[in-house]
């Protein structure tokens, strides 16, 4: 009996043992509701697995908190990558140890907080060794354009971010943040790769940067991050599209695509830019690196069709400031560009910024065994002195050597084309020149998730139906609320009379029937009205203001602010404007247009500006990043034509530009400039006509903005 009851103790102890080891087989948690989620947080246990249930979860601040093992993590998934969807105010936070989160959706909404995505519950309790993958955050913008957050902010050490999609992101703030306010996310070891960074337009202010690794105030701390095998594609927000503030980083294996900016070494020593691929497709401002700083290295990079010069150019290395202070330019020191092979690039630039504050040339520094292929254009520029530059081994194809420098020979390189488009020295060059074989050109298709679509979704103008409508009152605002994105509302000949406001929320077409006289007129302060995702093409008709209030900020388009945020284009081609008390266009405060476009019109008779777009008064903040106007009229207008406003003297991006070519300026702006363009940063005029106009007046506050002659020019630069 003494036996058997040992035994049977022994039996229990086992059952015991083995149900309090049931948990090491893991939990799944299917739950629905956010108190239903709580619940399951709240009871996870390494190993466990709390499942979000497939549908749209509204306004809901998600906090995954827990403490897994490497072998045993603490996951949070949804039930089906892809559907399941976090709208409206929502936002995440993780903090603990060994937590993964994957197949998560942010769409349709905003975050409450600073970040989206945020690997901390507050300032001291932090995440580490966990992971964020295969999760979209698509548009996910704050209501105001000014409003900053991060999509996604990292905090603590041993973290991860891959395989994940980011794209269109609109409002301040970087997409990406890597942040070491503190001591447990210094040093920190963090991976960010194998995702997919899409468009992110021209944000119009400093702060569009997609990723940007430390900041000014901890630049001269270690950060130890790896960036490598992710995807940059029209990455545009301002001129950093990495921006580096901290040391010891590794940016590998990357591929920028069409990107306006550059990887550039902002702050923070002793880090490394190896293998990364830059293909510009010959668009203006894309980018390759800008070196700032000490001891940092480039090698092995490969750039083709790189369309940017200045701070943008396919290799910049920057002036410095003697004693900089943490948030300038410190002096480019112990630079190691090596086997760098550059193709078709438009400018690579030593000494870039110099100027009575940036004195310190780069120094000490070597460029070593770079191979440059060209078709003849000139490509090197110094702004500076170049004797802190060692030169050697350089090799130059169709390409000029850096005039005063010795290190470069020219010769032919025997080229070949890879199945990706490369082009690349051949084997028996490369072999001449020691340099490695190319590596693999990571695909897109490789980065972020295979379930959401990639690249730009703005529908294109005339991409949808064509709606006629007939001549009345009100049929301009009856058809566009029929409308959808991209559609074309033709109107037959005939008088159109509007009481309304007409409310474009997407991309809209107006147009005349071929061939006929559409003559629109309106009675209200403004006819269209764009708001959210509204965009507006106008062309063929005639659209008179004569009947409007008499009001001096009255529009015959107005551009507000309203949510969803989102850049919007007006296009005004072969079209009539007449008889308008106010202006043609204005863009409010907190508005975005990437272009307008005027071609082939003619505007008489307008008390106000055609173009006015001075809403925004902060500093290096504007509100329009191309004009162009072609082959149209301009006669008995009140004001300048177009009154565009970019104050301060940041830096960090490229517009405005304004580019007018064959047009005709009679009878405008009498005692005032033709055209007020304050900050604008391109000014190009070609074969235009002023008569009883006065010259087109430019003021500058930053920079060496690219202007044509014939422009009064107000220099406010110190």
């Amino acid at each position: 009996m003494r036996g058997l009851r040992v035994s049977s103790i022994a039996a229990l102890w086992a059952f015991g043992a083995l149900a309090g080891s049931v948990h090491a087989y893991a939990a799944d948690r299917l739950v629905s509701t956010p108190e239903a989620y709580s619940v399951a947080v709240r009871a996870s246990v390494a190993g466990d697995t709390v499942i979000l249930a497939n549908g749209v979860w509204r306004d809901f601040e998600i906090l995954f908190t827990g403490e897994g093992t490497a072998a045993k993590p603490i996951t949070l998934r949804a039930q089906t990558p892809g559907k399941v969807v976090l709208s409206g105010k929502s936002n995440l936070r993780l903090a603990g140890r060994h937590l993964i989160v994957s197949g998560l959706t942010f769409k349709d909404g905003y975050s409450p907080s600073s970040e989206v995505i945020a690997f901390r519950k507050d300032s001291k309790t932090l995440a580490f060794d966990s992971r964020v993958t295969e999760t979209v955050i698509d548009g996910f913008n704050k209501p105001e354009r000014g409003a900053s957050d991060y999509w996604i902010g990292l905090y603590g050490q041993n973290n991860r971010v891959d395989h994940s999609h980011l794209q269109g992101k609109l409002n301040n703030g970087v997409t990406l943040a890597v942040v070491l306010s503190g001591a447990e996310s210094q040093q920190n070891h963090h991976r960010i790769d194998h995702n997919y960074f899409g468009p992110r337009p021209p944000l119009g202010s400093n702060g569009g940067e997609t990723i940007r690794v430390g900041t000014s105030e901890f630049s001269l701390t270690n950060s130890l991050t790896v960036v490598e095998d992710n995807y940059f594609e029209e990455c545009s927000g301002e001129v950093e599209i990495i921006s580096n503030k901290s040391g010891g980083n590794i940016y590998r294996r990357n591929v920028f695509v069409r990107s306006q900016g550059a990887l550039v070494l902002r702050h923070g020593n002793g880090n490394l830019v190896e293998d990364n691929v830059f293909l510009g497709g010959g668009v203006p401002h894309t980018g390759g690196v800008r070196v700032i700083n000490a001891d940092q290295t480039v090698r092995n990079n490969y750039f083709q069709g790189l369309g940017g010069d200045d701070f943008t150019s396919a290799l910049v290395l920057m002036n410095g400031v003697p004693n900089s202070p943490l948030n300038r330019y410190n002096q480019v020191l112990n630079a190691r560009i090596e086997k760098n092979v550059f193709v078709d690039v438009k400018q690579v630039l030593f000494g870039a910024g110099a100027d009575q504050e940036r004195t310190l040339a780069p120094a000490r520094s070597t460029l070593s065994g770079n191979v440059f292929l060209g078709s003849g254009k000139a490509v090197f520029k110094a702004t500076a002195p170049i004797d802190g530059l060692t030169f050697t081994a350089n090799v130059v194809d169709g390409v000029a050597p850096l005039e005063g420098a010795s290190g470069f020979e020219a010769r032919a390189i025997g080229r070949e084309t890879l199945p990706d488009g490369r082009v690349y020295p051949n084997a028996a060059a490369r072999k001449a020149l020691g340099l490695k074989a190319p590596i693999k050109l990571l695909s897109r298709d490789e980065t972020g998730v295979a379930w959401y679509p990639k690249g730009d979704q703005t529908v294109a103008f005339d991409s949808g139906r064509i709606l006629k409508i007939k001549p009345g009152q009100d049929q301009l605002s009856i058809a566009a609320a029929k409308a959808g994105a991209g559609d074309v509302i033709e109107l037959a000949a005939g008088d159109y009379a509007e009481g309304q406001v007409v409310e474009i929320r997407q991309p809209l077409t107006f147009r005349a029937k071929k061939g006929a006289r559409s003559v629109v007129t309106f009675d209200r302060a403004t006819l269209f009205s764009l708001v959210g995702r509204g965009s507006l093409k106008l062309q063929g008709l005639k659209l008179s203001g004569a009947k409007a209030p008499d009001a001096a900020d009255n529009a015959l388009i107005r551009a507000s602010a309203g949510y969803p945020l989102h850049n919007y284009a007006v296009e005004l081609i072969d079209s009539e404007v007449v008889d308008l008390k106010g202006g043609a266009l204005t863009g409010e405060k907190g508005t975005f247009a990437d272009h307008v476009t005027i071609q082939g019109s003619s505007f008489t008779g307008i008390s106000g500006a055609v173009l006015r777009i001075t809403g925004e008064t902060e500093s290096g903040v504007y509100g329009v990043e191309k004009v162009d106007v072609s082959s149209s009229r301009f006669a008995q207008i009140d004001a300048p034509v177009f009154d565009i406003l970019r104050g301060g003297a940041d830096e960090s991006t490229f517009g405005p530009q304004v580019r007018v070519s064959g047009s005709a300026f009679r009878d405008v702006a009498p005692g005032q400039p033709s055209m007020a363009l304050d900050g604008v940063q391109v000014v190009k005029l070609d074969a235009n006509v002023f008569e009883r106009a006065a010259p087109p007046r430019i003021t500058i506050h930053v920079g060496k903005p690219d202007l044509s002659p014939a422009l009064e020019i107000i220099d406010q630069r110190k």
